[in-house]
């Protein structure tokens, strides 16, 4: 098991759900272990950005972007299932994930958007 850290833009999103809530949505991320991340199967992906491994886990609700940081996992982003990034998972185009990451930095842009 891995300690969890949160950005602030994950801790935000946490924050607008009442307690009971926000053990239930943080449970799925406390439960990864390092052979889930050495082969990482649905509800778990993994792609790469900027020189780093980037993990997404849907978890009810929400998806989670993070990175493992010194047998840590730091989560970057919390997303609603509803957003335009998981309608691009949803959507299914014929190309995959990591190449819609690494080719779309408008992605990336509004993601560090939501950390301001």
């Amino acid at each position: 098991m891995y300690q969890v850290t949160f950005s602030e833009q994950s801790m935000r999103e946490l924050n607008k759900l009442d307690k009971l809530a926000q053990l239930e949505a943080i449970e799925p991320i406390s439960k990864v272990r390092p052979a889930d991340l050495a082969h990482p199967r649905e509800p778990l992906g993994k792609f790469h950005r900027a020189g780093k491994d980037f993990y997404r886990l849907r978890a009810g609700e929400f998806r989670f972007y993070f990175t493992v940081e010194d047998d840590k996992l730091h989560t970057h982003y919390i997303l609603h299932k509803d957003s335009l990034e998981d309608a691009v998972f949803r959507l299914k185009l014929p190309v995959s994930e990591q190449q819609l990451f690494e080719q779309n930095n408008k992605f990336w842009k509004y993601l560090e958007g939501l950390t301001k």
